[in-house]
């Protein structure tokens, strides 16, 4: 393998793993009622963790499934997101 496919097949592992949180942490954000309960401060923290998040359950699923980019993949990532940005806004405190 080359280092240009190389690059990108990790491109295309990271890629849809730091677009989906910026979406999510965009989208919470403009939520109401969101914005005072952040104990983040800007939108860099909230994006950094959940993208960390999701590349963990891709890596997850390509060390699980042996192939990448498999429906269920995304899945779980939307369901890391959800809960990094739960955690990270605490709202269990509501």
């Amino acid at each position: 393998m080359t280092v240009y496919l190389l690059s990108l097949h990790l491109l295309h592992l990271i890629l849809p793993a730091a677009v989906l949180a910026l979406l999510i942490v965009t989208l919470a954000s403009a939520l109401p009622g969101w914005r005072g309960r952040a104990a983040w401060t800007g939108w860099l923290a909230p994006w950094f963790w959940t993208f960390a998040a999701n590349l963990a359950v891709s890596v997850a699923g390509l060390i699980g499934w042996g192939v990448d980019g498999k429906m269920a993949t995304y899945a779980a990532m939307v369901g890391a997101s959800a809960l990094v940005q739960f955690v990270g806004r605490r709202a269990w405190r509501a």
